[in-house]
């Protein structure tokens, strides 16, 4: 007979907590790839991300624009 074992729900909200770390860090990091080359190219970037028309930097424009994509994965 197989046995269940349970795992705490503080563990579960633990690993669901580092898996939404690191996907936003990979998102974060595409995201700036593409708006460092467009920035380089003089490309109005911001446009192409929505929640970050509204921003002058572009490290907040980024992450602007990762946390409204994140918020669709819902």
């Amino acid at each position: 007979m197989a046995q269940i074992t349970t795992v705490p729900v503080s563990d579960l909200a633990a690993q669901d907590t580092r898996t939404y770390e690191a996907l936003f860090l990979v998102c974060f990091v595409f995201v700036l790839l593409i708006a460092l080359a467009a920035q380089v190219f003089f490309l109005k970037w911001r446009t192409w991300l929505p929640g970050a028309e509204g921003e002058k930097s572009l490290i907040k424009g980024v992450r602007s624009g990762v946390y409204t994509f994140m918020s669709h994965l819902n």
